[in-house]
C-alpha cells in the first residue's frame, strides 16, 4: 500500500530525495522532452518549499512540490507519476494532501490537457493558454 510523505528538502531523507529527482527527470526530461529550462531550478532549496511524494517499498511512485512565495499564495508544481504507476489515483492523493496543507489561495500552471482533471479539485482557469517549455499550459487557481 503506497504511503504519502511530505517535508521540506532539508528534512527529506537522501534516498527519497534521489528517487524524487530521478522520477521528475524521467517524466519531464526523458518522457516529455523538456530541456529548455532546468528541472533542478533551485526552488526546491527554498526554506518554505515542501516536497510531497508517494512511496511504495523503495519506490517513489508520484511526487509534487508546493512553493510558498509570499505566504498568502501557494503554487503546486512538478506533479509527476511514474509511468508504471499511472491510473492508480496517486497524483490525486498527493494533490489532496498538498491542498490540506494550503489553507489559502493555490495557483497551478497546468498542462492544458489536464485542465478538467485539476478542476475536480476546485481549480478554475484564470487566463488564456500559453506555451511553457514547449507545452501548452493554462493558469489555474483554487481559492479557499
Amino acid at each position: 500500500m503506497p504511503s504519502i510523505h511530505h517535508s521540506p528538502l532539508r528534512k527529506t531523507d537522501p534516498e527519497s530525495l534521489y528517487r524524487i529527482v530521478a522520477l521528475r527527470t524521467d517524466v519531464f526530461v526523458f518522457e516529455q522532452g523538456i530541456t529548455s529550462e532546468p528541472e533542478l531550478d533551485g526552488r526546491d532549496l527554498d526554506p518554505t518549499t515542501e516536497l510531497f511524494w508517494t512511496r511504495e517499498g523503495d519506490d517513489v511512485l508520484a511526487t509534487l512540490r508546493v512553493l510558498h512565495d509570499d505566504g498568502e499564495i501557494a503554487h503546486i508544481g512538478r506533479v509527476a507519476t511514474a509511468r508504471h504507476a499511472r491510473g492508480r489515483g496517486l497524483a490525486a492523493d498527493l494533490i489532496e494532501a498538498a491542498l490540506a496543507t494550503c489553507p489559502g489561495v493555490v495557483d497551478i500552471s497546468a498542462q492544458a490537457y489536464l485542465e478538467n482533471w485539476y478542476a475536480r479539485f476546485g481549480f478554475v482557469r484564470t487566463g488564456p493558454n500559453y506555451i511553457e517549455a514547449g507545452i501548452d499550459h493554462v493558469p489555474m487557481r483554487r481559492t479557499a
